[in-house]
Formats: structure tokens, sequence, C-alpha cells
């Protein structure tokens, strides 16, 4: 079975309580099921992780490396707009990440519309909510079909 691993990134595990009108009221285990019901469908085992911590999130990323899995998914939340040790350990990685915003990151304070992630990423997807991170998922499905 392929392996996707989701990295959730700093404040992530507040969804559900910050900022409803940018994010919704879905929590963080709602998407974590909705991604494990979609990866069964698509047969793919979906690992899921967040933290609050840099250090930690890089470790996982290593630790995936490591791993070897087939894909990951990223949404680093306010790290994608300065980390550059998270968009180091991404480029670790020899296979495709995708990076991932439940808002749209272009329509909201000038800070977040760059991302020092998205010149090494194999795509973005930001403002559909939830479904950004099921559209995720079914991009990482085709990208791993089509590597074989």
């Amino acid at each position: 079975m392929k392996k996707v691993l989701m990295l959730h990134g700093i404040n992530h595990n507040m969804f559900g309580k910050r900022d409803p009108k940018i994010y919704g009221t879905i929590t963080l285990d709602d998407i974590n099921q909705k991604l494990t019901l979609l990866g069964e469908a698509l047969g793919i085992q979906v690992d899921t992780f967040q933290t609050n911590a840099e250090g930690e999130m890089v470790e996982r990323i290593h630790q995936a490396y490591q791993d070897e899995v087939d894909a990951v998914i990223i949404n680093a939340g306010a790290w994608t707009h300065y980390s550059y040790g998270i968009r180091d350990a991404l480029d670790i990685l020899e296979v495709p990440f995708i990076e991932v915003h439940m808002s749209n990151i272009h329509a909201r304070d000038e800070f977040r519309h760059h991302s020092v992630f998205a010149d090494i990423a194999q795509g973005q997807i930001s403002g559909f909510g939830v479904d950004s991170y099921l559209l995720a998922l079914r991009a990482a499905h085709t990208i791993i079909e089509q590597r074989g």
C-alpha cells in the first residue's frame, strides 16, 4: 500500500476554534478523518502529524525520508512564509510534496502571499477549506500512480 504523510503545522490543533470566518468550524480530527477515508478509497495509507514546534516538524520530515513515504502533503501554517529550516528539510525528500492551505493565502495579509516552499513543491492548493486537503491527496495519488 502506498503511504502519504500529511503534515499539519503551527496552530492547526486549534482548527474549529481559530478564526472560523477564515478556517470554518472543522477540527483537525475531522480533517484527518476525511483524509483517512479518502485514502482508504484510493488505496493509500495516510499518516498524519501536527506540531507547534518547528524542530519537531523538521525531525518528522527527516523521518519521512527514512520511511520512504511515497508523497508528502504539508500545511505548515505561518511557517510557510519564513521557515527556511522546514524548506531545507523538504528539499531533502526524494518524493513529491504538495503545499496546502485552507484559506486563499493570496487574498490575505501581504506577508502570506509568499511561500518559501513554492519553488520546490510539486504544487500548491489553497482557498478551498477542507477540500484543499482532499484535492491534494487526490493529486498525490495521481502523481504516485504516474511515477509507477
